[in-house]
Order: C-alpha cells, then sequence, then structure tokens
C-alpha cells in the first residue's frame, strides 16, 4: 500500500488485494490478460499448511471467477531442486525441496501447472539469490562489515545469482515468449563458490575479506537461516532462459554486476 502514490505517478493504476484474505482478490478476476505473480509464501503456518502456499492458491482460484488469463507467470525460487551437491543442473532436473521454505514453492508450482491445464500459457521463473546496488538487502555488504564467516575452500558451496534489473526484463520477456507449462532457470552465468563470491564484492569495496571457518563451526555460530544457504550446492545451467525467452543478460556476471555500485560505497 505504501507504493499506490508512486505506482500512479508512473502512469499505473494500483489494484489492491491481500493475499492473505482470499476475498478482497475478487476485483482481480478478469482484469488482466497477462499476470506475474512474484508474492513469496506466507513464512509460517501450522500443521499440514506449513508445507503449503495458501497466496498462490488463492490468487489462482480468484482468477477462475471470471475470464482466465492468456499468461501467467510465476516467481518461484531455484531453491525447489534442493542439495545437488555442486552439480550442474537445467529444468529437467527433478525438484527436492529440503527447506519448509522450497515445499511451499513447489507447492506453488504445483497449483500454477494445474491452471496451465485449465488452458492459461503458465511459466515458472527459478529466481537464485536477487542482487542489485540500489536494492534493499540486495548486496552482501552488512555481512562483509559484520565480519560474518563463509566455509572453507574444500567445504564450500556453489551459489547462483541474478541481478535485479536484468530479472525485471526476464519476467517482462516471460510475459510474452516461451511455450506453455515451461520452468526456466533464472540466473547469470557466474559459477561461484558463496566464499569467492563473498571475496569478490569485498575486494571490489575495499573491505576485509570474510574469515573461512570449517561446516561444523558454522553449524554451531550461525543462524539457521544463514545455514539453509550454505547447505545446498547447485550451479544452474540458463540455456533454456536465452535460447526459449532470448533474454540478453545486462549483466552477465556478478562482477559485471557489483560493479557500478562501488561509486556509492
Amino acid at each position: 500500500m505504501e507504493r499506490v502514490a508512486e505506482l500512479r505517478s508512473a502512469g499505473v493504476t494500483p489494484v489492491s488485494g491481500n493475499l492473505d484474505e482470499a476475498a478482497t482478490l475478487r476485483r482481480l478476476s478478469g482484469l488482466a490478460s497477462r499476470v506475474l505473480h512474484l508474492a513469496p509464501p506466507a513464512q509460517e503456518h501450522e500443521g499440514a499448511e506449513r508445507w503449503q502456499d495458501r497466496r498462490t492458491k488463492a490468487l489462482l482460484r480468484a482468477l477462475r471467477l471470471r475470464s482466465l488469463p492468456g499468461v501467467l507467470v510465476y516467481g518461484s525460487t531455484s531453491g525447489v531442486y534442493g542439495n545437488c551437491a555442486g552439480a550442474r543442473i537445467d529444468e529437467r532436473r527433478p525438484v527436492h525441496p529440503e527447506t519448509l521454505r522450497a515445499h511451499r514453492r513447489v507447492d506453488a508450482e504445483r497449483h500454477v501447472r494445474w491452471l496451465g491445464r485449465a488452458g492459461v500459457s503458465t511459466r515458472i521463473l527459478r529466481i537464485p539469490g536477487i542482487y542489485a546496488p540500489d536494492r534493499r538487502g540486495g548486496m552482501p555488504l552488512e555481512r562483509l562489515k559484520k565480519g560474518t564467516p563463509v566455509l572453507r575452500p574444500d567445504e564450500d558451496v556453489y551459489t547462483n545469482h541474478i541481478h535485479a534489473d536484468d530479472l525485471a526484463r526476464i519476467c517482462v520477456a516471460a510475459l510474452w515468449r516461451g511455450g506453455t507449462q515451461r520452468a526456466f532457470n533464472a540466473n547469470d552465468d557466474s559459477e561461484l563458490h558463496m566464499g569467492d563470491y563473498m571475496d569478490l564484492a569485498a575486494d571490489l569495496y575495499g573491505l576485509q575479506r570474510p574469515p573461512r571457518i570449517s561446516l561444523d563451526a558454522a553449524r554451531a555460530e550461525l543462524p539457521i537461516a544463514t545455514m539453509s544457504f550454505m547447505g545446498e550446492s547447485r550451479r544452474l545451467d540458463n540455456a533454456r532462459l536465452k535460447r526459449e525467452l532470448r533474454v540478453r543478460l545486462r549483466y552477465p556476471t556478478v562482477a559485471t554486476g557489483l560493479l557500478p555500485s562501488r561509486a556509492s560505497l
């Protein structure tokens, strides 16, 4: 709601709805021929609902009240693949969620595919870590300034990234291109271990590199949320993104995406 005035000034007509209050979503039905759904699942539910994304289910139910949209693009997460032990994977890799957060995303993908069976051209974007100099929380500066440790090289995990501007372009492309019922890895071309990514950012910004610790020490020292990212390693293949959505990345590696922010530090 706080962005309503900003949207109106940009020529957008906002229509408000609360994904946690299904009745408020009725007004969205029949308004758009193309829908981009980027809202994350709610953080916590009780019982069996912990594994479900009620928000996506409520939205899709509302969209079915009148004429269905022609296209729906859903922003999922690369976490649905789980830990792939550093293997290079494409969209043919079966999902294997290992966290509640990832299970909720798989549930959302399932609902999106059901809508696809009703005739909507659905596309799923499996999005890794989003970064950008002008995005709140989009840079690792706070972690570097706090000296948050990373894993030592022999136990480190591969991490995947996408610049926020490139992700926006991917979302627009997916609204107009790509086959129905398709999933796309929405990552850049980088192949970096998490520690190497943090070292790169530290070097670019003139900050001290983070300390390296063992996996056992990390489990004892770091929060569970941080450890969830350190427990999964995979290298995402983005060939389908480039071939079918015809996206040309403005920031093909994190090195090119991080550079513009140096002057702002």
